[in-house]
Protein backbone atom coordinates (compact mmCIF):
# COMPACT_ATOMS: atom_id res chain seq x y z
CA UNK A 1 0.00 0.00 0.00
CA UNK A 2 3.62 2.17 0.71
CA UNK A 3 3.73 2.21 -3.20
CA UNK A 4 0.38 2.51 -4.35
CA UNK A 5 -0.13 5.80 -2.44
CA UNK A 6 3.07 7.67 -4.41
CA UNK A 7 2.13 6.20 -7.42
CA UNK A 8 -1.42 7.69 -7.51
CA UNK A 9 -0.53 11.22 -6.19
CA UNK A 10 2.30 11.23 -9.00
CA UNK A 11 -0.56 10.56 -11.66
CA UNK A 12 -3.02 13.18 -10.24
CA UNK A 13 -0.01 15.44 -10.32
CA UNK A 14 0.82 14.70 -14.08
CA UNK A 15 -3.11 15.04 -14.78
CA UNK A 16 -3.44 18.10 -13.19
CA UNK A 17 -0.06 19.45 -15.36
CA UNK A 18 -1.78 18.27 -18.21
CA UNK A 19 -4.85 19.71 -17.74
CA UNK A 20 -3.26 23.15 -17.10
CA UNK A 21 -1.12 22.44 -20.22
CA UNK A 22 -4.25 21.51 -22.60
CA UNK A 23 -6.21 24.83 -21.11
CA UNK A 24 -2.62 27.02 -22.15
CA UNK A 25 -2.70 25.63 -25.46
CA UNK A 26 -6.58 25.62 -26.20
CA UNK A 27 -6.30 29.47 -24.98
CA UNK A 28 -2.67 29.87 -27.93
CA UNK A 29 -4.33 27.80 -30.61
CA UNK A 30 -8.32 28.84 -30.44
CA UNK A 31 -7.74 31.99 -32.69
CA UNK A 32 -4.63 30.67 -34.09
CA UNK A 33 -5.27 27.77 -35.72
CA UNK A 34 -9.20 27.08 -34.45
CA UNK A 35 -10.65 30.52 -36.43
CA UNK A 36 -9.50 31.40 -39.39
CA UNK A 37 -10.53 34.57 -41.95
CA UNK A 38 -11.14 34.10 -45.66
CA UNK A 39 -12.30 36.66 -48.16
CA UNK A 40 -15.79 35.25 -49.84
CA UNK A 41 -16.29 36.38 -53.99
CA UNK A 42 -18.48 39.00 -52.23
CA UNK A 43 -15.27 40.39 -50.93
CA UNK A 44 -16.17 39.95 -47.46
CA UNK A 45 -14.34 38.77 -44.65
CA UNK A 46 -15.78 35.06 -43.77
CA UNK A 47 -14.74 32.81 -40.85
CA UNK A 48 -13.98 29.22 -41.21
CA UNK A 49 -13.57 26.84 -38.08
CA UNK A 50 -10.66 24.23 -37.89
CA UNK A 51 -11.87 22.56 -34.81
CA UNK A 52 -10.74 19.11 -35.83
CA UNK A 53 -7.16 20.03 -35.92
CA UNK A 54 -7.42 22.72 -32.91
CA UNK A 55 -8.80 19.45 -31.14
CA UNK A 56 -5.53 17.47 -32.21
CA UNK A 57 -2.99 19.53 -31.22
CA UNK A 58 -5.10 20.70 -27.92
CA UNK A 59 -4.65 16.45 -27.16
CA UNK A 60 -1.01 16.58 -28.17
CA UNK A 61 0.14 18.97 -25.91
CA UNK A 62 -2.10 17.07 -23.32
CA UNK A 63 -0.64 13.37 -23.99
CA UNK A 64 3.06 14.66 -23.60
CA UNK A 65 2.52 16.89 -20.42
CA UNK A 66 1.39 13.76 -19.19
CA UNK A 67 3.60 11.68 -19.74
CA UNK A 68 6.67 14.04 -18.96
CA UNK A 69 5.17 14.84 -15.62
CA UNK A 70 4.28 11.43 -15.25
CA UNK A 71 8.15 10.19 -16.31
CA UNK A 72 9.97 12.80 -14.96
CA UNK A 73 7.68 14.41 -12.57
CA UNK A 74 8.07 18.29 -12.28
CA UNK A 75 12.20 18.26 -12.36
CA UNK A 76 14.26 19.06 -15.63
CA UNK A 77 14.21 16.71 -18.67
CA UNK A 78 17.99 15.58 -18.46
CA UNK A 79 18.58 15.71 -22.32
CA UNK A 80 22.03 16.14 -22.60
CA UNK A 81 22.73 13.12 -20.10
CA UNK A 82 20.45 11.08 -22.60
CA UNK A 83 23.01 10.84 -24.92
CA UNK A 84 25.73 7.78 -24.92
CA UNK A 85 29.13 8.50 -24.30
CA UNK A 86 30.43 7.01 -27.32
CA UNK A 87 28.57 9.25 -29.60
CA UNK A 88 29.12 12.24 -27.31
CA UNK A 89 32.83 11.92 -27.13
CA UNK A 90 32.67 11.22 -31.15
CA UNK A 91 30.50 14.49 -31.48
CA UNK A 92 33.32 16.30 -29.68
CA UNK A 93 35.86 15.04 -32.06
CA UNK A 94 33.63 15.68 -34.78
CA UNK A 95 33.61 19.52 -33.55
CA UNK A 96 37.30 20.52 -34.69
CA UNK A 97 36.44 19.63 -38.00
CA UNK A 98 33.49 21.24 -38.23
CA UNK A 99 34.86 24.65 -39.28
CA UNK A 100 36.81 23.73 -41.88
CA UNK A 101 34.35 21.41 -43.64
CA UNK A 102 31.59 24.34 -43.64
CA UNK A 103 34.14 26.43 -45.46
CA UNK A 104 35.46 23.89 -48.13
CA UNK A 105 31.62 23.34 -48.45
CA UNK A 106 30.90 27.10 -48.91
CA UNK A 107 33.72 27.29 -51.20
CA UNK A 108 32.32 24.44 -53.63
CA UNK A 109 29.06 25.73 -53.56
CA UNK A 110 28.83 27.56 -56.54
CA UNK A 111 30.71 24.73 -58.60
CA UNK A 112 28.67 22.24 -57.26
CA UNK A 113 25.32 24.28 -57.93
CA UNK A 114 26.17 26.09 -60.57
CA UNK A 115 23.05 25.20 -62.90
CA UNK A 116 20.82 25.61 -59.37
CA UNK A 117 20.02 29.06 -59.38
CA UNK A 118 17.50 28.58 -56.03
CA UNK A 119 20.02 27.19 -54.37
CA UNK A 120 22.70 29.48 -55.25
CA UNK A 121 20.39 32.31 -53.94
CA UNK A 122 19.52 30.56 -51.05
CA UNK A 123 23.39 30.32 -49.70
CA UNK A 124 23.68 33.86 -50.83
CA UNK A 125 20.52 34.57 -48.07
CA UNK A 126 22.32 32.13 -45.58
CA UNK A 127 25.38 34.16 -45.89
CA UNK A 128 23.87 37.45 -45.47
CA UNK A 129 22.77 36.39 -41.95
CA UNK A 130 25.75 34.58 -40.71
CA UNK A 131 27.10 38.16 -41.31
CA UNK A 132 24.63 39.52 -39.64
CA UNK A 133 24.72 37.47 -36.71
CA UNK A 134 28.52 37.55 -35.94
CA UNK A 135 28.56 41.17 -36.13
CA UNK A 136 25.77 41.76 -33.59
CA UNK A 137 27.48 38.68 -31.36
CA UNK A 138 30.12 41.11 -30.83
CA UNK A 139 27.29 43.50 -28.91
CA UNK A 140 25.24 40.51 -27.35
CA UNK A 141 27.70 37.90 -27.18
CA UNK A 142 31.63 39.67 -26.40
CA UNK A 143 30.09 43.24 -24.89
CA UNK A 144 26.71 41.32 -23.42
CA UNK A 145 24.75 44.37 -24.35
CA UNK A 146 21.21 43.49 -25.28
CA UNK A 147 20.69 45.14 -28.99
CA UNK A 148 17.12 44.64 -29.84
CA UNK A 149 17.35 47.37 -32.87
CA UNK A 150 20.18 45.94 -34.71
CA UNK A 151 18.18 46.42 -37.93
CA UNK A 152 18.51 49.41 -37.97
CA UNK A 153 22.15 49.61 -38.71
CA UNK A 154 21.11 47.10 -41.75
CA UNK A 155 18.80 49.88 -42.46
CA UNK A 156 21.44 52.14 -42.23
CA UNK A 157 24.07 50.96 -44.54
CA UNK A 158 21.24 50.15 -47.59
CA UNK A 159 20.27 53.05 -47.09
CA UNK A 160 23.22 54.60 -47.18
CA UNK A 161 24.81 52.45 -50.16
CA UNK A 162 21.38 53.31 -52.49
CA UNK A 163 21.47 56.85 -51.76
CA UNK A 164 25.48 57.65 -52.57
CA UNK A 165 25.31 54.54 -55.98
CA UNK A 166 22.20 56.88 -57.34
CA UNK A 167 23.03 60.08 -56.39
CA UNK A 168 26.26 60.68 -56.82
CA UNK A 169 26.80 57.82 -59.01
CA UNK A 170 30.14 56.17 -57.07
CA UNK A 171 31.04 52.64 -57.34
CA UNK A 172 30.17 49.36 -55.03
CA UNK A 173 33.87 49.77 -53.89
CA UNK A 174 33.55 53.35 -52.81
CA UNK A 175 30.31 52.88 -51.23
CA UNK A 176 31.02 49.89 -49.10
CA UNK A 177 33.05 51.58 -46.82
CA UNK A 178 31.24 54.61 -46.92
CA UNK A 179 28.56 52.15 -45.48
CA UNK A 180 29.92 51.00 -42.90
CA UNK A 181 31.57 54.46 -41.59
CA UNK A 182 27.90 55.51 -41.64
CA UNK A 183 26.39 52.75 -39.74
CA UNK A 184 29.24 52.99 -37.40
CA UNK A 185 28.27 57.18 -36.29
CA UNK A 186 24.92 56.06 -35.70
CA UNK A 187 26.35 52.96 -33.76
CA UNK A 188 28.06 55.64 -31.35
CA UNK A 189 25.11 57.82 -31.72
CA UNK A 190 23.15 54.96 -30.00
CA UNK A 191 25.72 53.84 -27.72
CA UNK A 192 25.78 57.41 -25.57
CA UNK A 193 22.04 57.98 -24.57
CA UNK A 194 22.36 54.14 -22.81
CA UNK A 195 25.77 54.46 -21.39
CA UNK A 196 23.85 53.76 -17.87
CA UNK A 197 21.17 51.44 -19.07
CA UNK A 198 21.68 47.50 -18.88
CA UNK A 199 19.38 44.82 -19.44
CA UNK A 200 15.33 45.14 -20.15
CA UNK A 201 16.45 48.99 -20.22
CA UNK A 202 18.84 48.64 -22.55
CA UNK A 203 16.51 46.50 -25.03
CA UNK A 204 13.74 48.77 -24.50
CA UNK A 205 16.02 51.85 -25.85
CA UNK A 206 17.51 49.34 -28.45
CA UNK A 207 14.31 48.62 -29.84
CA UNK A 208 12.96 51.87 -30.18
CA UNK A 209 16.05 52.84 -31.24
CA UNK A 210 15.17 50.27 -34.56
CA UNK A 211 11.26 51.63 -34.86
CA UNK A 212 12.63 55.41 -34.92
CA UNK A 213 15.30 54.67 -37.94
CA UNK A 214 12.27 52.14 -39.77
CA UNK A 215 9.81 55.50 -39.23
CA UNK A 216 12.32 58.22 -40.75
CA UNK A 217 13.18 55.98 -43.63
CA UNK A 218 8.86 55.77 -44.38
CA UNK A 219 8.11 59.13 -43.68
CA UNK A 220 11.19 61.17 -45.30
CA UNK A 221 9.83 60.94 -48.89
CA UNK A 222 12.10 63.35 -50.26
CA UNK A 223 15.33 61.75 -49.30
CA UNK A 224 14.40 57.77 -49.11
CA UNK A 225 11.78 57.83 -51.11
CA UNK A 226 9.43 56.38 -48.25
CA UNK A 227 6.47 53.73 -48.91
CA UNK A 228 7.99 53.61 -52.80
CA UNK A 229 11.48 52.86 -51.23
CA UNK A 230 14.67 53.75 -53.77
CA UNK A 231 14.83 51.46 -56.99
CA UNK A 232 17.26 50.72 -59.72
CA UNK A 233 20.24 50.58 -57.83
CA UNK A 234 22.98 50.07 -59.74
CA UNK A 235 24.72 46.97 -59.56
CA UNK A 236 28.42 45.49 -58.45
CA UNK A 237 30.46 45.06 -60.83
CA UNK A 238 34.22 42.80 -61.18
CA UNK A 239 36.50 45.73 -60.69
CA UNK A 240 34.61 47.87 -63.46
CA UNK A 241 33.80 44.92 -65.69
CA UNK A 242 29.93 44.67 -65.50
CA UNK A 243 28.14 41.46 -65.78
CA UNK A 244 26.41 42.73 -69.19
CA UNK A 245 26.30 40.86 -72.43
CA UNK A 246 28.16 43.64 -74.28
CA UNK A 247 31.36 44.40 -75.57
CA UNK A 248 33.91 45.32 -72.34
CA UNK A 249 31.55 42.87 -69.99
CA UNK A 250 32.96 40.09 -67.76
CA UNK A 251 32.25 37.81 -70.33
CA UNK A 252 33.54 38.79 -73.10
CA UNK A 253 36.84 40.13 -71.47
CA UNK A 254 37.60 36.36 -70.24
CA UNK A 255 36.18 35.09 -73.55
CA UNK A 256 33.76 33.31 -71.29
CA UNK A 257 29.91 32.47 -72.84
CA UNK A 258 27.70 35.02 -71.22
CA UNK A 259 25.69 33.84 -68.59
CA UNK A 260 23.05 35.74 -65.83
CA UNK A 261 24.61 33.06 -63.10
CA UNK A 262 28.14 34.85 -63.41
CA UNK A 263 26.88 37.56 -61.46
CA UNK A 264 25.03 35.04 -59.17
CA UNK A 265 28.48 33.03 -58.52
CA UNK A 266 30.54 36.72 -58.17
CA UNK A 267 27.60 38.05 -55.40
CA UNK A 268 27.72 34.65 -53.55
CA UNK A 269 31.94 34.98 -53.27
CA UNK A 270 31.68 38.62 -52.54
CA UNK A 271 29.04 38.23 -49.34
CA UNK A 272 31.43 34.63 -48.31
CA UNK A 273 34.67 37.00 -48.11
CA UNK A 274 32.84 40.20 -46.20
CA UNK A 275 31.21 37.38 -43.69
CA UNK A 276 34.88 35.77 -43.39
CA UNK A 277 36.04 39.32 -42.87
CA UNK A 278 34.10 39.91 -40.12
CA UNK A 279 34.97 36.40 -38.82
CA UNK A 280 38.76 37.18 -39.16
CA UNK A 281 38.21 40.86 -37.15
CA UNK A 282 36.17 39.27 -34.76
CA UNK A 283 38.88 36.57 -33.69
CA UNK A 284 41.61 38.83 -33.78
CA UNK A 285 39.36 41.68 -31.73
CA UNK A 286 38.89 38.63 -29.09
CA UNK A 287 42.82 38.52 -28.16
CA UNK A 288 43.07 42.16 -28.01
CA UNK A 289 42.88 44.33 -24.56
CA UNK A 290 39.39 46.03 -25.89
CA UNK A 291 38.19 42.16 -26.68
CA UNK A 292 39.04 41.08 -23.25
CA UNK A 293 37.61 44.02 -22.07
CA UNK A 294 33.90 43.44 -23.34
CA UNK A 295 33.91 39.78 -22.13
CA UNK A 296 34.65 41.21 -18.52
CA UNK A 297 32.08 43.97 -19.12
CA UNK A 298 30.02 41.21 -20.40
CA UNK A 299 30.44 39.11 -17.44
CA UNK A 300 30.19 41.69 -14.81
CA UNK A 301 30.26 45.63 -14.88
CA UNK A 302 30.67 46.55 -11.48
CA UNK A 303 34.17 44.52 -11.46
CA UNK A 304 35.28 45.74 -14.83
CA UNK A 305 35.10 48.96 -13.17
CA UNK A 306 37.37 48.65 -10.46
CA UNK A 307 39.66 46.84 -12.79
CA UNK A 308 40.24 50.47 -14.07
CA UNK A 309 38.62 49.42 -17.57
CA UNK A 310 36.84 52.71 -19.46
CA UNK A 311 33.38 51.35 -20.10
CA UNK A 312 32.43 54.13 -21.79
CA UNK A 313 34.38 53.52 -24.37
CA UNK A 314 34.23 49.62 -24.17
CA UNK A 315 30.50 49.95 -24.89
CA UNK A 316 31.22 52.75 -27.68
CA UNK A 317 33.64 50.20 -29.52
CA UNK A 318 31.18 47.38 -29.70
CA UNK A 319 28.38 49.02 -31.01
CA UNK A 320 30.57 51.17 -33.68
CA UNK A 321 32.19 47.71 -34.65
CA UNK A 322 28.80 45.52 -34.79
CA UNK A 323 27.11 48.35 -36.23
CA UNK A 324 29.67 48.62 -38.69
CA UNK A 325 29.05 45.22 -40.19
CA UNK A 326 25.81 45.20 -40.14
CA UNK A 327 25.93 48.49 -42.57
CA UNK A 328 28.36 45.82 -44.88
CA UNK A 329 25.28 43.41 -44.78
CA UNK A 330 23.31 45.98 -45.58
CA UNK A 331 25.18 47.80 -48.61
CA UNK A 332 25.34 44.07 -49.70
CA UNK A 333 21.58 43.43 -49.61
CA UNK A 334 20.67 46.58 -51.26
CA UNK A 335 23.29 45.72 -54.37
CA UNK A 336 21.64 42.73 -54.83
CA UNK A 337 18.43 43.64 -54.55
CA UNK A 338 18.53 46.58 -56.73
CA UNK A 339 15.74 47.91 -54.78
CA UNK A 340 15.23 48.32 -50.87
CA UNK A 341 12.27 49.79 -49.23
CA UNK A 342 11.31 50.14 -45.13
CA UNK A 343 9.29 46.54 -45.13
CA UNK A 344 13.03 45.06 -45.76
CA UNK A 345 13.77 46.24 -42.31
CA UNK A 346 11.42 45.51 -39.54
CA UNK A 347 12.08 44.20 -35.98
CA UNK A 348 11.29 40.70 -37.31
CA UNK A 349 14.67 41.29 -38.80
CA UNK A 350 16.13 41.91 -35.63
CA UNK A 351 14.34 39.35 -33.83
CA UNK A 352 15.53 36.56 -36.28
CA UNK A 353 19.10 37.60 -35.72
CA UNK A 354 18.99 37.63 -32.32
CA UNK A 355 17.57 34.27 -32.10
CA UNK A 356 20.27 33.30 -34.44
CA UNK A 357 22.96 34.64 -31.91
CA UNK A 358 21.25 33.03 -28.68
CA UNK A 359 20.53 29.22 -30.69
CA UNK A 360 23.77 29.38 -32.05
CA UNK A 361 25.53 30.47 -28.29
CA UNK A 362 26.86 33.90 -27.30
CA UNK A 363 30.36 34.38 -28.25
CA UNK A 364 30.40 31.26 -30.31
CA UNK A 365 31.20 32.28 -33.93
CA UNK A 366 30.57 28.36 -35.00
CA UNK A 367 27.75 28.62 -33.52
CA UNK A 368 26.23 31.49 -35.33
CA UNK A 369 26.80 30.22 -38.12
CA UNK A 370 25.75 26.60 -38.06
CA UNK A 371 22.23 28.33 -36.55
CA UNK A 372 21.77 30.56 -39.32
CA UNK A 373 22.10 27.48 -41.67
CA UNK A 374 19.56 25.59 -39.53
CA UNK A 375 17.38 28.73 -39.17
CA UNK A 376 17.51 30.47 -42.71
CA UNK A 377 17.37 26.64 -44.40
CA UNK A 378 15.27 25.44 -42.45
CA UNK A 379 12.68 28.12 -43.36
CA UNK A 380 12.94 27.57 -46.81
CA UNK A 381 12.56 23.67 -46.54
CA UNK A 382 9.24 24.06 -44.86
CA UNK A 383 8.16 26.76 -47.14
CA UNK A 384 5.62 23.85 -48.33
CA UNK A 385 3.59 24.09 -44.80
CA UNK A 386 3.55 27.65 -44.53
CA UNK A 387 1.23 27.78 -42.15
CA UNK A 388 2.61 25.40 -39.78
CA UNK A 389 6.17 26.39 -39.94
CA UNK A 390 6.18 28.84 -37.46
CA UNK A 391 4.93 26.46 -34.75
CA UNK A 392 7.10 23.95 -35.40
CA UNK A 393 10.39 26.24 -35.79
CA UNK A 394 9.13 27.32 -32.00
CA UNK A 395 8.81 23.86 -30.69
CA UNK A 396 12.21 23.15 -32.10
CA UNK A 397 13.75 26.32 -30.42
CA UNK A 398 12.30 25.13 -26.79
CA UNK A 399 13.73 21.99 -27.39
CA UNK A 400 16.93 23.43 -28.29
CA UNK A 401 16.70 25.90 -25.89
CA UNK A 402 15.68 22.83 -23.08
CA UNK A 403 18.71 20.79 -24.40
CA UNK A 404 21.47 23.36 -24.40
CA UNK A 405 20.20 26.53 -22.62
CA UNK A 406 23.32 28.18 -23.69
CA UNK A 407 23.47 27.59 -27.08
CA UNK A 408 24.20 25.03 -29.83
CA UNK A 409 27.98 25.60 -29.02
CA UNK A 410 28.31 26.89 -25.33
CA UNK A 411 32.06 26.34 -25.11
CA UNK A 412 34.80 28.07 -26.82
CA UNK A 413 38.62 28.13 -26.57
CA UNK A 414 39.46 31.27 -23.48
CA UNK A 415 40.36 34.41 -25.26
CA UNK A 416 43.46 34.34 -22.85
CA UNK A 417 45.46 31.39 -20.93
CA UNK A 418 47.82 32.40 -18.03
CA UNK A 419 50.91 30.05 -18.78
CA UNK A 420 51.27 26.88 -21.60
CA UNK A 421 48.36 25.23 -21.73
CA UNK A 422 48.76 21.55 -20.73
CA UNK A 423 49.20 19.17 -23.46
Amino acid sequence: MSDVAPASRNAALALKDATLAGLVAFGLFVFLIGLRTEQSSSGALEITTRFQTLAMLVAAVFAGAFLRALIFARTPIPLGRMMPESLAGFAASAARFAAPALLIFALLVPVLFYSNRYLLDLGILVLTYVMLGWGLNIVVGLAGLLDLGYVAFYAVGAYSYALLATQFHLSFWICLPLAGILAAFWGILLGFPVLRLRGDYLAIVTLAFGEIIRLVLLNWQSVTGGPNGIPSIPRPSFFGLPFADAEGGFASTFGLEYSPTHRVVFLFYLILALALLTNWVTIRLRRLPIGRAWEAMREDEIACRSLGINTTTTKLTAFAIGAMFGGFAGSFFATRQGFISPESFSFNESALVLAIVVLGGMGSQLGVAIAALVMIGGFELFREFQLYRMLVFGFAMVLIMIWRPRGLIATREPSLTLGDPKP
